[in-house]
């Protein structure tokens, strides 16, 4: 049974105040893949709007990204590292089961006195750690909060699967969650609230197998079966996952933007979780939004799961699509199956 739950954000005024984005420099194109894999690259493009994605280094894991975007995040929003009092950490590919890759991220961006949690939402990861985030500082119980998705997909891909290898990337994306000074902006000739305005959070735990890996967890301890069968890479069932996507994104979006007393028309942005270019105009085609208010970049790097938001922001800010006082909606959706958007109106007021 799917529910949802809405969170209309009250207390003080939040923002976000700093993004920093991390991608490996290996690119591996659809060519690549077609090597090894009975594809091309038109039929990837074709299918999924992907064209190359990044890959970490021998060695390398989500924390190593993780630290690197977030030290960038920090610099962004001005702020040394002692100020930060929480680090979250979405991810679908931690380091360990235990400890929290937060832990080792806290401690890479020198956020040593912070408190630091992993969090599992799947590719809606995101979107859950904002609104942890949004919720902490906005009741005054923290002041500064850093969200870090960090994903070493890459890791846990079966290279032998087409339906799988051809979608994910690897990279790291950051945002620091402060306190709002003022919390207004002139809109229309009127003052609006300025900084994260709401959420829309929700799951449905009967399609969890749609999107999971199986085997290392106590469902499935790992044993030498487990290994040979392949049951510690990420498995898919794409034709329900596409169809769980089209349908909560419109459903979902739609329920923040009538609580927060917004339309469809209003939004300025639209920034979806990079999972499928045509899950994204599916998504797009039945919320009515033109094209040209939805920003993209997964065919540049695929499906990078918790990371895909923040690197979209920052991106989007660095092109002039991102400006201060625009309505922007931000749309996660993944294993669980989970869902979550979050509604504001982008900046800081300086």
């Amino acid at each position: 049974m799917s529910h949802s739950r809405l969170h209309p954000l009250l207390g003080r005024p939040i923002t976000i105040t700093g993004l920093g984005t991390y991608v490996p420099e290996k690119v591996v194109t659809n060519d690549d893949l077609s090597a090894s894999l009975e594809t091309s690259d038109e039929w990837i493009r074709q299918r999924t709007g992907i064209g190359e994605r990044r890959i970490a280094g021998p060695g390398v894991c989500a924390s190593d990204l993780g630290i690197l975007a977030a030290r960038e995040a920090l610099a962004d929003a001005g702020l040394e590292p002692g100020a930060i009092d929480l680090v979250i950490t979405p991810t679908i590919s931690p380091d360990q089961l235990m400890p929290a890759t937060a832990a080792r991220v806290a401690h890479g961006a020198g956020c040593d006195n912070a408190g630091a949690f992993d969090l599992s939402a799947g590719c809606a990861g995101f979107v859950f750690g904002l609104a942890m985030a949004a919720g902490q500082v906005a009741s005054g119980v923290r002041d500064n909060v850093l969200v870090v998705g960090a994903e070493a997909i890459s890791r846990i891909i079966d290279w032998e699967d087409r339906s799988t290898a051809i979608l994910f990337g690897d990279g790291a994306g950051a945002a620091v969650v402060s306190a709002l000074p003022g919390g207004t902006v002139s809109s229309d000739g009127g003052a609006a609230r300025l900084g994260i305005l709401g959420f829309d959070l929700g799951g449905d735990g009967s399609g969890a197998d749609s999107l999971s890996v199986p085997a290392g967890g106590s469902r499935m301890p790992a044993s030498c079966e487990t290994v040979q069968d392949r049951q510690h890479y990420l498995k898919m069932n794409g034709k329900e996952v596409y169809k769980f996507a089209t349908r909560v994104v419109t459903k979902s979006a739609g329920a923040v933007l009538a609580k927060c007393g917004y339309a469809v028309e209003d939004i300025d942005l639209f920034v979806p979780h990079q999972a499928n270019l045509r899950i994204i105009e599916g998504a797009v085609d039945k919320l009515g939004l033109p094209w040209e208010k939805v920003y993209t970049n997964l065919q540049k790097y695929g499906n990078t799961s918790s990371a895909s938001i923040p690197l979209c922001l920052k991106e989007a800010r660095a092109e002039g699509r991102l400006k201060d006082g625009d309505l922007v909606l931000l749309m996660g959706f993944g294993a669980g199956l989970s869902w979550g958007a979050c509604l504001m109106r982008w900046g800081t007021g300086a």
